[in-house]
């Protein structure tokens, strides 16, 4: 078990294989379909530092943030599995979520020395081990609005690194 605290290094996003199973812990980011193209717009815009956050080391977690507790949708659905590359540009160090990903958006990746981490759909147990919630922007998507939240030990495995993929 590779423990891993946000935000992730170069070297640290460099040494992760696939099939490595990790636990996250600290602050990550969560988006998905709705939110993740205006991060996009708000990064080609110039104002992705008005949320607050550094993007350089973060982590995205592909989910909504309900009561119900956060849990993975498929990452490659067209919004979230188009924003990968240009969020592994910007600095995400690890894109996590659920699905087989597209080989381009393996290639971009490796390109950004950036990993795609599956997590099974256990919200109830993800639910337990978040610590703490807030909305950072777009309240008006209500639980897919972009929020960050502090995790402690989050399991993952790593299922992209280095242009591979678990599913091949």
């Amino acid at each position: 078990m590779i423990e891993l605290t946000t935000p992730i290094s170069e070297e640290a996003a460099a040494g992760l294989q696939v099939g490595d199973t990790v636990e996250i812990s600290g602050y990550i980011l969560c988006g998905r379909d709705a939110v993740l193209p205006k991060v996009l717009k708000m990064i080609e815009d110039g104002t992705v530092g008005d949320l607050g956050v550094d993007l350089r080391g973060q982590v995205i977690f592909h989910t909504a943030v309900s009561l119900a507790g956060v849990g993975p949708t498929s990452s490659n659905k067209l919004e979230i599995e188009s924003s990968i590359e240009p969020l592994s540009k910007a600095g995400i160090k690890l894109h996590l979520g659920k699905g087989q990903l597209h080989p381009e958006t393996i290639a971009a990746l490796d390109k950004y020395n950036a990993v795609f981490a599956v997590i099974p759909p256990v919200t109830a147990l993800l639910g337990a081990k978040t610590t703490e919630q807030k909305v950072m922007a777009f309240p008006e998507l209500g639980m897919e609005a972009l929020h960050l939240i502090k995790v402690d030990k989050y399991p993952a495995i790593i299922g992209v690194a280095h242009g591979r993929s678990i599913y091949d």
